[in-house]
């Protein structure tokens, strides 16, 4: 396995690696989502490519960045053991160097969710990945469903620039008892770590709603809603019936929805997802 910094260095190595290379996006600390998704990768490309930079421009003011996990050494060896070829760790400086002022930014589909709880954040990540899709020029890029709001955004931003690139989506994973993993699961402690199953519990009752002939949206908001309220430990910020490409919230589900929210855990902030399509859950 090589592992990089400088954008010259990446170049060479990977002209000489055979294609299809499959792209894997990390800001580390990795878990077995992560690696789930480079075990896909693996099995479908030539080369496989990991990155492993915290983007410091998809952190708001007062956000977790300067306390985000890290391990480098326990992450490099994971993706070792995993069968990656290539590890790129770009410094902040390699990516965003004196005088940057160049940004991509999707309109319309983050104006909502997590577009409006966090500005900013998204015009964070489309310029770290249009960069990252530049220095390593996959023919494949991987990412999980349980961020589905950026999957949606990075597919129009990918359609919209013309990248030669097929977006992989990949299931959520999630830990014994559902809860989604995530590199910030690191932060919650004791009865927060229990508390924070509660987002699996709220979309598996609109699941289950649905399931028995609910289809008012407002009502399985609502569903999910109270079953988060329910938890002395939680802060809601949203939680969300809408349609799954245009992020739009719903009146009435009929065969595509996705149910989704952001609660915070104590200090800690979650996402989770369910997604509804052509009337086939993906819960994981």
């Amino acid at each position: 396995m090589q592992t990089l910094t400088s954008l010259p260095d990446l170049r060479v190595a990977l002209a000489e690696r055979l294609k299809p290379i499959g792209l894997v996006p990390t800001m580390g600390y990795l878990h077995q989502g992560h690696l789930s998704l480079i075990h896909v990768a693996r099995m479908e490309c030539e080369t496989v490519v990991a990155s492993i930079f915290v983007n410091p421009t998809q952190f708001g003011p007062g956000e977790d960045l300067a306390t985000y996990p890290r391990d480098m050494e326990g992450d490099l060896t994971k993706l070792c053991n995993e069968g990656t070829d290539v590890v790129w760790t770009p410094t902040r400086e390699e990516m965003y160097p004196p005088g940057f002022q160049s940004w991509v930014q999707v309109e319309e589909l983050t104006q909502f969710l997590e577009g409006a709880m966090r500005p900013g954040h998204f015009r964070g990540v489309t310029t770290v990945v249009v960069k990252l899709f530049n220095a390593v020029q996959p023919q494949k890029a991987y990412f999980g469903q349980k961020d589905a709001q950026q999957v949606a955004v990075i597919k129009q931003m990918a359609r919209d620039l013309n990248f030669p690139i097929e977006i992989v989506v990949c299931p959520t994973v999630r830990e014994f008892d559902g809860l989604a993993m995530s590199s910030r699961n690191a932060y919650l402690k004791g009865d927060e770590r229990r508390t924070a199953t509660v987002l699996y519990r709220a979309l598996n009752a609109a699941k289950s709603a649905y399931q028995s002939g609910e289809r008012s949206a407002n009502t399985l908001r609502h569903l999910m809603a109270d079953t988060i309220r329910a938890e002395p430990l939680t802060r809601m910020q949203y939680v969300s019936c809408a349609h799954p490409l245009t992020l739009k919230e719903l009146d009435w589900v009929e065969q595509d929805a996705l149910f989704s929210m952001a609660v915070y855990i104590g200090r800690t902030r979650l996402i989770d997802n369910f997604l509804l399509e052509e009337g086939v859950w993906t819960t994981g």
